[in-house]
C-alpha cells in the first residue's frame, strides 16, 4: 500500500540537527494550517501557537529545558498551546492537541523540513509563558523545533504489530 500520507507517517523522523538556513514564514503557516485541520471535539479547535524566530528569544527560553542546544540550532520554533477558555473536555482538548501536533509533524516531513517534538520543557511552563507574555489560560502542550535537516540519516525502529495488538475479535 503505498500514499503520500502514509509515506509521511513512515519516513518522518525527529531532527535535532538543522543547517543555519532560516525557515520561510509562510511554510510555518501552512505547518500551522495543517495542525488546524485536527480533530477535535465539538471542532472547538483549542489549539493556538506561537511563532519563535527571534534568536533572543530562543536563546531565553534554551535555559528553560534540558534540550537548550536543540532550541537554540532550531532556526523557528512553535509553542502549541491549548486555550482553557475552549476547553470542553478536558481528555478530548488533550488528544486534540496531541492530533494538532502530530499534524504539524507530518507536514514538516511533507515540506521536506525537520522537527521535533519537545516535551520536557513543560516543567517550566510559567516561565515560557512569562518570556513569551502569554496569560496563565494558554496551557503549553509542546515546543516544536523546526528547521532544514542538517542530516537525513535518523534510524528508528516499532515494535511487530503481533506486540501492539491486544486482540482480534
Amino acid at each position: 500500500m503505498s500514499s503520500p500520507v502514509l509515506e509521511a507517517i513512515h519516513k518522518r523522523r525527529s531532527i535535532r540537527e538543522y543547517t543555519d538556513h532560516p525557515v520561510e514564514n509562510d511554510l510555518l503557516h501552512e505547518i500551522i494550517r495543517a495542525g488546524t485541520w485536527a480533530p477535535s471535539g465539538l471542532n472547538n479547535q483549542p489549539w493556538r501557537f506561537v511563532i519563535i524566530t527571534d534568536p533572543q528569544t530562543r536563546h531565553r527560553l534554551a535555559g528553560q529545558t534540558h534540550y537548550g542546544h536543540i532550541v537554540k540550532a532550531a532556526p523557528a520554533l512553535i509553542a502549541v498551546y491549548l486555550d482553557q477558555a475552549a476547553i470542553y473536555n478536558e481528555v478530548k482538548d488533550h488528544q486534540a492537541v496531541g492530533a494538532c501536533i502530530e499534524n504539524m509533524l507530518l507536514a514538516t516531513e511533507a515540506l521536506g523540513l525537520g522537527a521535533v517534538w519537545l516535551g520536557q520543557i513543560l516543567q517550566n511552563k510559567n516561565e515560557v509563558n512569562a518570556i513569551l507574555g502569554l496569560a496563565g489560560e494558554y496551557d503549553l502542550m509542546a515546543v516544536l523545533a523546526i528547521g532544514h535537516p542538517a542530516h537525513h540519516d535518523q534510524q528508528s525502529q516499532r515494535k511487530p504489530l503481533a506486540d501492539v495488538i491486544l486482540k482480534e475479535i
